[in-house]
């Protein structure tokens, strides 16, 4: 199959958009596909660890007012439809899609390419999380563009499938994310990096992800001051240094990456998501994977990740009060701990990424075949 993938966001920048593309490359690359991606360009582009076979084309890009780690494609429509028509792709994958996603889309409507858009990135959310309501409006309206325009949208989870349909977007289909369990994985748990940070018998609490206003990091100030654990903050971010005072007493590692993060977050004791605006929340699937109880927000994709009382605990979005109280609950209670884990780990099995890439190849073989009757 010839496989056109539209990144809004790329190597060298690492988040949730990027894994899950060099996770597809991976798979299409053993199957034998013809992939292309189209992103935006890098300051210091590394596209070295991608297969030889990998086309990558880069569109000037400018940094994202704010948060400069983040470039945003520029030019118009004809760039994107000249680059496609040289390809000829069987079906576009727009990644995320907003702005270079747009002008894709708009270019494979040209050429009668099917076009499968996969929700990722709740950029409304972000913008009302920013206190941007006008920005937030036109977010929508260009979400709703996107993804009415597509032939087919997945999105990663149920509640994500929801918010979608009730904005009157058609056909959208659910698609999940997979997880390494060979490298997230409970014997990856460190006793000298447990040591590094707190004395023996010391639980640690920890986070990972992005440290930024839409992820609520500043949140976890109410588990501070619980007695015989220690806050682990993994991730780095603009907030860091807002964060580091707020948080005196957390252990920040900076950003971390292949096994030294395997080892991180196995070495927890819980996982603690504080986020309301995650589609899905792979960090979540990472710890279970590795055999650590998850805590998060009764929002958005924890809800199909954390089965509470079981694998977890899911509090009210907003209540601190119940976070801080399901946190205790856990750190003393051993046994209940040691059987969160046991079933968070198991809960993850057979979620792998060949598993969840095959189920996306057979997306696109269904959007070629639906997009082939429309056209008759």
């Amino acid at each position: 199959m010839r496989i056109v993938i539209v990144a809004e966001t790329f190597l060298p920048t690492v988040n949730g958009v990027t894994h899950s593309i060099q996770r597809m490359l991976d798979h299409f690359v053993d199957r034998g596909d013809e992939v292309l991606v189209i992103a935006p360009s890098s300051a210091d582009p590394d596209d070295s660890g991608l297969d030889p076979s990998i086309r990558v084309v880069r569109l000037t890009s400018v940094p994202l007012a704010g948060y400069s780690s983040v470039r945003v494609a520029v030019g118009g429509v004809s760039r994107v439809k000249r680059i496609l028509a040289a390809f000829a792709p069987d079906i576009v994958h727009l990644a995320s899609p907003f702005e270079l996603g747009w002008r894709a889309l708009r270019a494979a409507a040209g050429l009668g390419i099917p076009v499968v858009a996969v929700y990722q990135t709740d950029i409304p959310g972000y913008a009302a999380r920013y206190g941007l309501p006008l920005l937030e409006s036109w977010a929508w309206q260009r979400v709703e563009h996107i993804h009415s325009g597509a032939t087919r949208t997945l999105a990663p989870s149920t509640s994500a499938v929801r918010q979608l349909e009730v904005r009157g977007i058609p056909n959208v289909q659910l698609w999940r994310r997979g997880v390494d369990t060979s490298r997230f994985h409970p014997g990856k748990r460190s006793h000298s990096f447990r040591a590094s940070i707190a004395p023996r018998g010391v639980k640690l609490l920890g986070y990972v992800g992005r440290l930024a206003a839409e992820k609520q990091v500043d949140d976890l100030r109410v588990l501070q001051d619980i007695e015989n654990s220690h806050l682990v903050i993994i991730g780095d971010g603009p907030l860091r240094p807002a964060l580091e005072s707020a948080l005196p007493g957390a252990h920040f590692t900076g950003f971390l990456g292949g096994e030294e993060l395997a080892t991180a977050v196995a070495s927890l004791d819980l996982f603690i998501h504080p986020g309301e605006l995650e589609t899905f929340c792979q960090t979540i699937q990472e710890a279970m994977a590795s055999g650590v109880p998850v805590v998060a927000t009764g929002r958005g994709g924890p809800l199909d990740l954390v089965d509470s009382s079981r694998t977890g605990w899911l509090y009210h979005p907003g209540n601190l009060a119940q976070l801080r109280s399901q946190v205790v609950d856990l750190v003393g209670d051993d046994a209940k701990r040691a059987a969160f884990s046991q079933a968070a780990c198991a809960s993850v099995q057979g979620r792998t990424w060949p598993v969840l890439c095959e189920a996306l190849i057979q997306h696109y073989e269904e959007t070629i075949s639906e997009h082939a009757l429309l056209r008759l």
